[in-house]
């Protein structure tokens, strides 16, 4: 047994610690001044100062509120979200503030994700008071969302010359301040910007030009509320070497005042935990100032609560998507900024832990008018104005994807407004907590590989329990990698020698190398002319082991190093691009990162790479990120790599995603419902385990998110191959019977007769395919005794027990909601567990085609193929012909 591993990790011996001081995981009492029993287990965070910040941001409460969301306490009665968070430990709230964000011609129009101005501010900055919490006020210096690559200027503000803009932004942030200060808000800290990175701000770049403004800001906090309130300045991308040192050098030679250096830090996207203290722990040390984290999150379920799709809607890999795992991603980030030097580090803030859903997913016209009234989701249409203020866009071409919250996957509560017990992070990181030891979640792998590679799938994986260990069990997977024909994505199920269901995504992607590249000097032929870098022991543009042409950008140090390198591009037309590199080169150690990086406004996309020796070139190759109006996007190689590492990166490219067919599996679902009809007593059972293999093929590629047209055609001409393939099954020789005369004087029939003259038990579905937490009627017929048991396999688990009339039954059972997409098989078994016969059952993912239809019992060993368990499955696909 091994502790969860992950970027910033609980060591093994913390949680060893944990465990020891309550006792057992699963004991109902813990030592009066250690860890609480609880239903997730949250080690304790170590060295948090007196003040440590448990903070939230909370931005959009009001539309939510005039949309109808409520929230609740932990008895499920209705409360106030405000009191709800500080009842669970929480004492700071962060509120952003937008110029006018809404249409110049409609001030009732608002641009959405809560329509934050200074008086929707103020509001809720009086409210988090009341509750006895502190505020962060958040300027963004726009009428709406500003962020890295996207700092437009205010529309008041627009055509000012750089004085003039200073004077408006003192003269606003002063305003502001006065509002709230009346209202009696406590302020105890203000931002100067959100995300300025790069020391973009105000709609003006360039440190020349923008510590200025940064400057304003601070004085305008200084002369309106004292010196006690803290200023604060905020950026991100941490993981990006030498950024966060470049900035604060570039802030203090301008003598930029501020108390606080604020970074946004996201697990998904963002590196490791001990690179986010490193660099944080060198401004705070070099300039003598504190640091917090502003902005963090995770995911608590990959399930989608209004129809808007989720920013993370993949299985992460660094923590389970859970609420064990969403725990643990916020305590460790808590225990990041507490490891920085001196007691510098100030705390966290959650970013938007209450954007619930206006509305269930099966609601999305009704929630898309609350969204547009109330601005309760990321966006309203009303909002092209400020993507698209000089109207570039062609009539009917939108700036941005308007609608619903991509958060609420990751709140802090559940889509009906209850807390999850990841809200009460904050209480058990500072005792800790133990749950007794069950099931959380089993990983879920992402494989990715271009069309015409290798497909390997993992020979084990990662089992997490609540006691916050996990261990690595190996995995059977069902299925063949032939099956697969073209790009899409694909989902393979199988089972843990634990027994647990497992699952892994298959991302086949199409060849990023066709298509117009957008990014600058992308082979370095022309030196370093259009890139940056920073970080040590790398050269762009030199004349060595190149990919293609002359020159690339070569690394090697024989001291730890790290570095990046990254191009802005501008003037991409908005729509779909994927981000690939070669690269090449050695001696990495085990724990260096690698990748590449594409990012525009909030999103961002990498790929990992391995260093696999000289000349032996890898091409990674992200999954495609959206462009909008702001037509930017920041495309970059980040490597941190041990002593001794070499190497090279080249061709470099950016190229337009061509949108994706959707495949018509309609003719396939079809087949499978004309296989459902099969009596399978009159054909042989060599052509019934080939029907069977054909339809464990079908049930894959219905089961996949978005199957290639030519893997669906694959699963077509199979199972109309396998079908087409029946043999009929010799006549036996007939039993004399003696009819016995029903009430009309006509024999009745008699029943299939078994090898020794009994009625062979049998089991009907009422469909071959259905969603899981779908319900199906069971009839089981010949089957002896007082009793049955139903159960579902692969992992054989009990439904029902059904009791027989005449050796028949008939019941109605749930298909498990965690049982996994892919072929599965209703049991009916006896007193002794054997099993009397067994009907295929194809459960498809969420959204997918249920096909209706009698099923009918499929003979013991006919089934699926299975890869031996542990076994490293690879498989070489043939191209898709065009």
């Amino acid at each position: 047994m091994r502790s969860r591993p992950r970027p910033g990790a609980v060591t093994a011996t913390v949680l060893t610690a944990v465990l020891a001081v309550a006792g057992l995981a699963g004991t109902a009492a813990a030592a009066p001044d250690g860890p609480v029993a609880a239903g997730i287990t949250v080690p304790r965070v170590d060295g948090m100062r007196d003040g440590w910040i448990n903070g939230v941001d909370v931005s959009t409460v009001l539309s939510l509120e005039e949309s109808g969301v409520t929230f609740r306490d932990n008895e499920g009665r209705e409360a106030d979200l405000f009191a709800v968070l500080a009842d669970h430990g929480v004492n700071w709230v962060r509120v952003r503030v937008w110029n006018e964000p809404f249409l110049s011609t409609d001030a009732t129009k608002g641009y959405g994700a809560g329509n934050v101005d200074a008086a929707r501010a103020t509001e809720i900055g009086r409210r988090a008071t009341a509750a006895g919490m502190r505020v962060l006020v958040n300027f963004h210096y726009a009428d709406f969302w500003a962020h890295p690559g996207q700092q437009p200027s205010p529309r008041a503000w627009r055509g000012l010359a750089l004085p003039d803009r200073e004077q408006a932004l003192y003269a606003y942030t002063a305003q502001t301040l006065r509002t709230m200060r009346d209202a009696g808000v406590d302020v105890g800290m203000v931002q100067v910007g959100n995300e300025t990175t790069n020391g973009q701000v105000a709609g003006e770049s360039g440190w020349d030009r923008t510590a200025g403004l940064f400057q304003a800001g601070s004085r305008a906090v200084r002369d309106t509320l004292g010196p006690d309130v803290k200023v604060a300045v905020h950026f991100t991308n941490p993981d990006r070497a030498g950024q966060y040192a470049a900035v604060a050098r570039e802030l203090d030679r301008r003598g930029v005042d501020y108390d606080v250096f604020l970074s946004s830090y996201y697990a998904f996207w963002h590196g490791s935990l001990a690179n986010l203290t490193a660099v944080l722990d060198q401004v705070a040390t070099t300039y003598d100032k504190e640091v917090a984290v502003a902005e963090t999150s995770w995911a608590y379920t990959l399930e989608d609560g209004d129809g808007y799709p989720n920013s993370v809607r993949t299985a992460p890999t660094q923590y389970a998507a859970s609420v064990q795992g969403q725990a643990l991603a916020v305590r460790d980030v808590m225990q990041a900024v507490a490891d920085v030097s001196g007691g510098r580090g100030l705390g966290t803030f959650y970013w938007e832990p209450a954007w619930l859903p206006v509305g269930p997913p099966d609601q999305v016209e009704a929630s898309w008018d609350l969204w547009q009234q109330h601005g309760s989701g990321w966006a309203t249409t009303y909002s092209q104005e400020f993507y698209d203020p000089d109207g570039r866009l062609p009539e009917g071409e939108w700036a941005d994807d308007f609608g619903g919250s991509g958060w609420d996957n990751q709140a802090l509560f559940a889509f009906d407004g209850t807390p999850l017990e990841s809200l009460r992070v904050y209480e058990y990181a500072r005792t800790g907590s133990v749950a007794p030891r069950q099931l959380d979640a089993v990983q879920r792998p992402r494989v990715t590989v271009v069309d015409g590679e290798a497909v390997t799938l993992p020979a084990e994986v990662e089992v997490g329990y609540t006691d916050g260990t996990s261990e690595t069990q190996q995995v059977t997977w069902q299925g063949d990698g032939a099956w697969i024909g073209g790009p899409g994505s694909y989902v393979f199920t199988g089972v843990t020698s634990g027994g647990h269901p497992a699952a892994v995504d298959v991302v086949v992607l199409s060849d990023a190398t066709s298509g117009t590249n957008l990014v600058r000097n992308p082979g370095f032929e022309a030196g370093a002319a259009s890139w940056t870098g920073t970080g040590t022991g790398y050269t762009i543009g030199r004349a060595e082991d190149p990919y293609e042409g002359t020159r690339s950008t070569h690394f090697y140090s024989a001291n730890p190093f790290a570095f990046t390198i990254e191009q802005t591009v501008t003037d991409v037309p908005p729509g779909e691009y994927r981000l690939s590199a070669k690269v090449q080169g050695g001696n990495a150690g085990a724990t260096d990162t690698m990748r590449i990086e594409a990012q525009s406004g909030i999103s961002t996309v990498t790929a990992d790479f391995r260093l696999d020796g000289y000349l032996a070139w890898q091409t990674p190759q992200t999954a495609p990120i959206s462009v909008g109006a702001d037509r930017q996007v920041t495309v970059s190689a980040q490597l941190n790599l041990s002593g001794g590492a070499w190497g090279t990166i080249d061709d470099v490219q950016l190229v337009a995603v061509e949108p994706a067919v959707e495949a018509d599996t309609a003719p396939l679902a079809a087949l499978v419902a004309e296989a459902d009809g099969v009596r399978r007593d009159a054909f042989t059972a060599d052509s019934l385990a080939v029907l069977d293999a054909a339809l464990a093929r079908a049930a894959f590629v219905l089961g996949s998110p978005t199957p290639h047209q030519a893997t669906v055609d694959g699963a077509v001409a199979a199972l109309r191959g396998a079908l087409d393939g029946l043999v009929a099954a010799p006549t036996p020789a007939p039993t004399p019977t003696t009819p016995v005369p029903s009430p009309t004087g006509t024999a009745a029939p008699a029943p299939t007769a078994g090898p020794d003259g009994a009625a062979s038990p049998r089991v009907t579905l009422s469909a071959a395919t259905a969603r899981a937490g779908d319900r199906l009627t069971v009839t089981v017929a010949g089957v002896p005794g007082a009793q049955a048991e139903v159960g579902i396999a692969s992992t054989y688990r009990r439904l029902a027990v059904a009791d027989l009339v005449d050796g028949g039954a008939t019941l109605t059972v749930t298909v498990p909601t965690d049982l996994p997409a892919g072929l599965h098989h209703v049991q009916v078994r006896d007193a002794r567990g054997d099993v009397l016969a067994q009907a295929p059952l194809t459960v498809t993912a969420a959204g997918a085609l249920a096909v209706t239809g009698a099923g009918v019992l499929l003979p013991l060993g006919a089934g699926v193929v299975l890869l031996a368990a542990g076994a490293a499955f690879v498989a070489v696909r043939r191209r898709a012909s065009a």
